[in-house]
């Protein structure tokens, strides 16, 4: 567009001046070797024009003469190019498709026709058709040349992450992914191993400086970057408390002030400043994250800030902080346990009744049987409570990738997950086998058996001394008041805990076995026949009793 331009510019430049030239007549003489020539103006300009643009054709024509050698090979190369890329291009589509026969053909094709040091494709296209041909030891062959080459180095070492990934070795996709890292902090698949490999390793320092280079890259949000920062912060001062207080106390407040509703980091800020005997900058710390979100470690640690406390003391403190957040099962609870500790069985008991209204579940059930056994010691109410608690929901834990635990973590131990525990109720799968049972009562569902488990096949827990198996736990349940209805009796045994939190699930199985204990002890003995009785035939009865799952 811009040549079309200068040269209609060019042609109204010419046509100006000749038209100027055509207003003004006037002849021009030259003198040659004792002749005298005299022309026209005009015609002497147009055959000056005439002989510049002769000079410029003949020019042109002896240029294109002497370049034309190199312009027909240009001319091949060109073409030879277009093909090879065409392939090429073929060849990426026939592997992303999956066809192995074609990618491989077009490979050899566009290797013929370009050299794979001008297009470094051709390299990738033939990793990706030796890992469609199942060729594994060839594509890592090939991702290992790569590493040469700076611009296929973060390729190569992206193959070689799958391969290690896909192999199980860890260690060396860690290896892999960290050494990208270095290279290019933006790319997502590397920072994110290299960040499990960190926090595995304990190197809190280097994973926190990852992050801010994810953030400095924009690879993650700004929000997301203060929750992994606070995350990290709060696992480096709960590693660092009892080596390096002062070091503990400044991550850990950093890490609440980024995240001031995160239970973890005000828990163990909180406990910095105790140690230091700063005791009011710690309970507004627990303080504002209890408005947050209320959280039993919370609670607890408000609750004992100050060891010399009575247990009066404890109670008033527990109810100061249930004014902070009032109608909450975790509020009522605190103050339940701090009065059942003072002595004061009736508060104790109206709060666990009314933590009890808000949300049943396994603790309070629990703390209520504590308060009837150390009130009134009336042991059937006592196994009444804790049958309810058997089926009740279970309470709030810390869950990651369904593994259970009683105690936070930064990472997961399944997957290595960063800031994958969240405080939650582990889900329960009884409810489909009930409606099951119910729904169809002739089936006998063989019901497995409800044993106690153990940390070690030699070692039992204190409170268990044996649990023998059962197969349907019976509970003595009091008549029930008018209008109240029945607890279903359970069914099923829920599923086993994992080993972090198998003290809770052995106090559900060790309270299971032993109300069905009682409940057998408490069973009238059979009666005996009478002397004269010849009793039944048993082939009779077999005979009278129905056959179940039988054609015949």
């Amino acid at each position: 567009m811009i040549r079309i331009l200068f040269f209609l510019l060019i042609v109204f430049a010419l046509g100006l001046g000749f038209a100027w030239l055509a207003d003004r007549p006037g002849d021009m003489v030259v003198t040659f070797s004792g002749y005298q020539y005299q022309v026209s103006l005009m015609v002497a300009a147009v055959a000056v024009t005439a002989v510049v643009a002769a000079v410029m054709i003949v020019w042109w024509l002896t240029k294109a003469i002497w370049n034309s050698p190199y312009t027909v090979a240009r001319y091949f190369r060109v073409r030879r190019r277009d093909r090879g890329y065409q392939a090429l291009s073929t060849g990426m589509i026939a592997a992303g498709a999956g066809d192995a026969g074609l990618a491989r053909k077009m490979n050899k094709q566009a290797a013929k026709l370009i050299r794979s040091d001008q297009e470094p494709l051709i390299q990738l296209l033939d990793a990706q058709s030796s890992l469609l041909e199942g060729d594994h030891d060839g594509a890592r062959q090939k991702f290992e040349a790569m590493l040469d080459d700076p611009e296929m180095r973060l390729l190569g070492l992206r193959g070689l992450y799958l391969e290690a990934e896909r192999l199980g070795e860890k260690s060396a996709a860690r290896h892999y992914a960290g050494r990208a890292t270095d290279l290019a902090p933006q790319l997502g698949w590397a920072a994110e191993s290299t960040m499990e490999e960190k926090v595995e390793r304990g190197d809190w320092d280097g994973a926190l400086k990852l992050v801010d280079a994810q953030k400095s890259s924009r690879q993650i949000e700004r929000d997301a970057a203060n929750r992994r920062r606070s995350v990290l912060l709060t696992a480096k001062a709960m590693a660092l408390l009892d080596s390096d207080l002062p070091a503990a106390r400044s991550a850990a407040v950093e890490g609440n002030r980024l995240r001031p509703d995160f239970a973890p980091a005000a828990v163990i800020a909180a406990k910095t400043l105790f140690r230091q005997n700063d005791i009011r900058k710690g309970a507004k710390i627990l303080e504002a994250a209890w408005r947050a979100e209320p959280h039993p470690e919370i609670a607890d640690l408000y609750v004992h800030a100050r060891p010399g406390d009575a247990t009066h003391d404890r109670l008033t403190r527990a109810r100061k902080l249930q004014s902070l957040k009032q109608n909450h099962p975790e509020s009522s609870l605190i103050v339940a346990r701090a009065a059942l500790d003072a002595g004061e069985y009736r508060i104790a008991r109206d709060e666990a009744e009314a933590a009890i209204r808000m949300q049943p579940r396994e603790g309070a059930y629990l703390l209520l049987a504590d308060v009837e056994e150390a009130e009134t010691g009336d042991q059937g109410k006592v196994r009444q409570l804790l049958s309810k608690a058997v089926r009740a929901p279970r309470d709030p834990a810390w869950v990651a990738d369904g593994y259970i635990s009683e105690r936070w973590a930064p990472a997961s131990p399944v997957t290595g997950r960063l800031d994958a525990f969240e405080w939650r109720a582990p889900m329960e799968r009884l409810g489909q086998l009930i409606e099951q049972y119910e729904e169809h009562p002739s089936l006998q569902i063989e019901k497995p058996a409800l044993v106690a488990p153990v940390e070690s096949p030699t070692q039992k827990p204190a409170y268990v001394e044996e649990v023998a198996p059962v197969v349907e736990p019976a509970v003595p349940v009091e008549p029930a008041a008018a209008g109240e209805a029945k607890a279903p009796a359970p069914i099923a045994a829920p599923p086993p805990a994992p080993a972090a939190d198998i003290s809770r699930e052995q106090k559900r199985r060790a309270l299971a076995a032993v109300a069905d204990a009682d409940a057998r002890d408490k069973a009238p003995p059979p009666v005996p026949p009478l002397p004269d009785d010849p009793g039944v035939d048993p082939d009779d009865t077999a005979e009278t009793e129905p056959r179940r799952f039988r054609l015949f």
